[in-house]
């Protein structure tokens, strides 16, 4: 178990987040327990509202997306997450015909598999795109910027403008990873449930660590004269809160 305290260090990139968007409960464990061996993170969604939720949310690498989904289908989840931007997607689904493939790849899909699928090369496929995806990715689009701060998300580095001048953050892993989440989405409110999964260590399993957590954060922020963030909310847990 990764520990707490442990500092953020160059030498420990992130592993790709991949979003699995399949209602199956069978077909989704295996794909996350084949894709977690490769050295991979996964979250996974069981209908297409859902899915657009944690894509908003989570802002993932990679999304493994089933066509036949509850509530929105995977055409619709598709067409949306393509006007947001270039997350890579690749269509999962039983329907074995020309005109769906070519729906997927007008619609920007980057790859195509049917079912029944082997694992392995599902696993294949999503590391040669986030491979290709990658390396045509500017180094720029690593950066995550709100109001002052910025983070790098390859250096895992966490840093504040102040009167011109970049102050590096003292973090711990852990306050990297919750400032990380809350700046995805700024304007978010993230329950304390949500923190706990995606920003603590595996083992920790109390919704009050949260909050442990995000009050260290606060006081090291407030101690270079930042206040306010990350914000409460009440009853639900924690957002961003307001830009220096």
């Amino acid at each position: 178990m990764p520990d707490p305290h442990t500092r953020v260090s160059p030498a420990s990139p992130t592993p790709a987040l991949v979003l699995i968007a399949e209602d199956e409960a069978e077909i989704a464990d295996i794909l996350i327990a084949y894709l977690q061996r490769s050295g991979l993170r996964t979250e996974q969604a069981s209908d297409g509202q859902q899915a657009l939720a944690l894509h908003q949310a989570l802002k993932p690498d990679l999304l493994l997306l089933d066509v036949q989904m509850p509530v929105f289908d995977g055409w619709k989840v598709l067409s949306e997450i393509r006007s947001r931007g270039d997350t890579p997607v690749i269509m999962l689904t039983a329907l074995d015909q020309d005109i769906d493939k070519l729906m997927g790849l007008r619609l920007g899909a980057d790859d195509y598999v049917v079912k029944p699928f082997n694992p392995a090369e599902v696993v294949a496929r999503v590391q040669a795109v986030l491979r290709r995806t990658r390396l045509s990715t500017p180094a720029t689009m690593q950066m995550l910027r709100v109001g002052a701060f910025q983070i790098d998300l390859d250096n895992h580095e966490a840093s504040v403008f102040r009167d011109g001048q970049a102050q590096t953050l003292d973090l711990t892993l852990t306050e990297f990873k919750l400032l990380s989440c809350l700046m995805r989405a700024p304007k978010r409110a993230f329950s304390r449930a949500e923190l706990l999964i995606n920003c603590l260590p595996e083992g920790d399993t109390q919704e009050r660590t949260v909050d442990s957590h995000v009050s260290k954060l606060r006081k090291k922020l407030e101690a270079i004269g930042i206040k306010g963030v990350p914000a409460s909310v009440w009853g639900v847990g924690y957002r961003f809160g307001i830009e220096p």
